[in-house]
């Protein structure tokens, strides 16, 4: 285009939106402000002419501590292109045509070429510190986020109870806080204990950060450089049988931790909680007397709760589902440089 025209939309966007002369330079198809030191959700805000509220909806931020490096979706203004839709603009942006439409009070929607759309990103579904995804939208979660921690380890707990009788398909959050009241009332821990959690429709929820190390039985050794998934359900003999979408999610989301952190799928890699003595905190494998071990995460998770199990069954599905995570996107995904 040429700097005529470039004036004119300048001084058109400058009219539409009464924005400072500093965020016209949000004119652009990107709308990923990565955090830079001295950045706070305030300023953030300000610039991107948003407000905290919305950065820590759109981008699930339990919190308003910042870390450098981290990536936050933040609004942009989107000159519309010949032949755009409503549609092809929020998929783009991580929006929805509905959103767009709300932001800019279209009455329509035809699009003109030249016009000047400010696009918000959707927002999650949260309560408190819980965020509630789907799959895709953990992976585009998780991959934004930044570690102060090293990771090393992925835990594989069942929550035993509440157990799939207690799932009524909307509930997630109702599970979530009791969960939280009973870990941190009745045992005495910091927060709710594990960072992740499964459900049998295929949710995934995120609710002690995970840059905070989980708490529970399994011990501070393999806590510290932990993330702990509790997979809703008790997924012992006889109990309940594993819904095929919550094994895809619980398969997909380990993969996508593996990549993440640039695991290995082993035994050193992602870990049973029966693999760790309750008493003295040691893991011991499969060599312990079933007085000192939780059958967590049940002695029908994937086949089983050895380590022969997890090797035979669980390990080739989560080096299956890596490889077609990395074969379905154009680029390496982001991964965590250990402090």
């Amino acid at each position: 285009m040429e700097t005529r025209g470039w004036v004119v939309i300048f001084f058109t966007f400058i009219l539409l939106v009464s924005a400072s002369p500093s965020y016209a330079k949000g004119l652009t198809s990107a709308n990923i402000h990565i955090v830079q030191s001295g950045d706070s959700l305030p300023s953030i805000a300000k610039r991107f002419n948003t407000t905290t509220t919305d950065l820590k909806v759109t981008n699930g931020l339990q919190s308003d501590f910042l870390v450098e490096g981290q990536r936050l979706r933040v609004p942009v203004f989107h000159e519309v292109s010949p032949g755009e839709t409503l549609e092809e603009i929020a998929l783009t942006h991580h929006s929805t045509a509905a959103l767009i439409i709300e932001t800019n009070n279209l009455t329509t929607n035809t699009l003109y070429p030249g016009q000047i759309l400010k696009v918000k990103p959707k927002k999650m579904t949260m309560e408190g510190q819980h965020i509630l995804m789907s799959k895709q939208e953990f992976k585009d979660w998780l991959f934004n986020q930044q570690m102060t921690r090293d990771i090393y380890l992925i835990q594989q707990h069942h929550t035993w109870k509440p157990s799939y009788k207690h799932f009524r398909g909307n509930n997630h959050f109702q599970l979530l806080n009791s969960m939280q009241n009973h870990h941190m009332k009745a045992m005495g821990w910091s927060n709710i204990a594990q960072n992740i959690t499964t459900f049998p429709d295929g949710k995934i929820a995120v609710s002690r950060p995970l840059n905070i190390a989980p708490e529970g039985s399994i011990g501070p050794k393999a806590n510290k450089h932990g993330i702990a998934i509790e997979n809703l359900g008790n997924f012992d003999l006889g109990h309940d049988k594993m819904t095929k979408e919550q094994k895809e999610t619980i398969v997909y989301i380990t993969a996508l931790l593996s990549l993440k952190f640039d695991l290995i799928p082993s035994i050193d890699t992602i870990t049973y909680h029966h693999w760790w003595n309750f008493k003295t905190k040691e893991r011991v494998l499969d060599d312990a007397k079933s007085n000192e071990v939780k059958s967590c995460p049940g002695t029908n998770f994937f086949g089983g709760n050895s380590t022969e199990s997890a090797r035979e069954y669980f390990y080739p599905l989560v080096e299956e589902k890596m490889k077609e995570i990395q074969e379905t996107v154009h680029q390496n995904p982001v991964k965590e440089n250990h402090r």
